[in-house]
């Protein structure tokens, strides 16, 4: 008998630590290889950590709720043949991530950014603020900044559960700089912390229920009022015939799935049109910093998911322009079915540059989507209905049954305007309607 060690595996980019959520297993529990010991969180995804061999856990040496730095060893499990200690091949951090973001914030700050800090055990801002958690590397950046507590607790996180991640962070303190330059009589001009500073006064009525909001309503509350104040938004919508996608797609799927062992949904075909139309008009594929636009290289495609437990995350296609239908289909299986089993590692929910919605799945047929900060622009693809429509021929016009859908594009009209928005709405209703029926697989 030898013993295996179960290492913190590194999670992704600038990810130095995480949260033991949960024991899966005991002490003196027999466990299979690849099954879940354990889950965890970081600021950007939870995810179960599994064995990485047959055996018994002998050892668990941190409790639930305790924070455990990347490459620290979790749990020691007994198997059979191990002639000595080893780990299950989780790299270990190389350099302090708090050094990382200092650099980061020197880069993006006109003014001198004072000596990188360690994270230390002993930080002001406290692990958890109610049901929030911070990372000690958001928690160090929060005390060399001067962040107080509460400034803190109303930073919309993009992490999973409305976690901070250290890209929050840096973009805050990013539009912090202003704020501080202020008089001093000036108030705050951090959105949701006014909104829980003032809430209205709403008359209760005979037979009415007062519901307190859980944490994550709360979270998605504030994510969306700072995106409508970050934002002026405007909503572009049009009408299509999507008729040949349809009749196309009903022509190919089972042949599909039986050469390539996929099936095929509408959501492929559609992004391989929707990453043509922004390469083609790449003025919505942008983020606004400040007064400068940041016109994007790379077309990721944000795909927003519904999960079992009614919460939403948007794992992101990246490059999606270069896939064929083949690796789109591919792509956004896996994607969908991961997300829903809670298996997205945090490089996958991070870097989208334009958000596509699916509004008619729930059996509606257009929407106005808050666009996905620092995004500027977002799609909503509404449900395909058969309908009575004018069919334009060589013979003169006719009425005929064809399969309808409206697209509704929300767009941030500080850099896009009605021309633009307009303009690229109907560029994809073009080529929706010009899909070719004899495309071949």
């Amino acid at each position: 008998m030898g013993k295996v060690e179960i290492i913190m595996p590194k999670m992704g980019e600038s990810v130095a630590e995480a949260t033991i959520i949960k024991w899966l297993k005991q002490e003196g529990d027999k466990i299979e290889a690849e099954e879940a010991v354990l889950e965890i969180a970081t600021d950007k995804v939870d995810s179960e950590i599994p064995s990485p061999e047959d055996g018994v856990l002998v050892e668990r040496r941190f409790n639930e709720n305790e924070v455990v730095k990347v490459g620290d060893v979790i749990a020691v499990m007994e198997v059979e043949g191990a002639g000595s200690p080893s780990s299950n091949g989780s790299p270990k951090v190389e350099e302090s991530a708090v050094k990382e973001v200092v650099s980061e914030v020197k880069a993006e700050s006109p003014t001198p950014a004072p000596a990188p800090v360690h994270v230390s055990a002993d930080l002001d801002i406290p692990r958890k603020d109610g049901d929030r958690f911070y990372s000690p590397l958001v928690r160090s950046i929060a005390q060399k900044e001067g962040i107080s507590t509460s400034e803190l607790a109303a930073i919309a996180g993009s992490g999973m559960n409305g976690r901070v991640t250290k890209g929050d962070i840096i973009s805050y303190l990013g539009n912090r700089t202003d704020v501080a330059e202020a008089p001093a009589s000036a108030p705050a001009s951090n959105l949701p912390e006014r909104i829980q500073e003032q809430p209205r006064k709403v008359a209760l009525m005979e037979g009415d229920e007062i519901i307190e909001m859980d944490r994550m309503r709360k979270l998605i509350a504030d994510h969306m009022v700072m995106s409508k104040h970050t934002s002026p938004h405007v909503t572009s919508m049009v009408e299509v015939d999507v008729t040949n996608i349809v009749q196309w797609r009903d022509k190919v799927k089972d042949e599909f799935q039986k050469k390539e062992g996929e099936k095929i949904t509408f959501t492929p075909i559609f992004f391989e049109l929707i990453a043509k139309a922004i390469r083609e008009m790449p003025g919505v594929n942008v983020s606004v910093d400040g007064n400068s636009i940041i016109k994007r290289k790379h077309i990721n495609l944000g795909m927003a998911t519904a999960l079992p437990s009614g919460n939403l995350i948007v794992p992101v296609i990246r490059d999606a322009d270069r896939l064929n239908l083949l690796g789109l289909t591919k792509a956004v299986n896996d994607l969908a079915k991961r997300a829903r089993e809670n298996r997205l590692s945090p490089d996958e929910i991070q870097d989208g540059t334009f958000t596509i919605t699916n509004v008619g799945t729930f059996g509606n047929v257009m929407g106005t989507p808050i666009i996905n900060q620092p995004q500027v622009a977002i799609l909503a693809l509404g449900a395909i209905r058969k309908k009575p429509a004018v069919i334009e021929t060589a013979y003169g016009d006719t009425i005929g049954i064809r399969h309808m859908m409206f697209l509704s594009m929300s767009y941030d009209h500080r850099v896009v305007d009605g021309a633009l928005g307009g303009s690229f709405i109907r560029k994809l209703s073009d080529l929706f309607e010009a899909f070719d029926t004899e495309k071949n697989l």
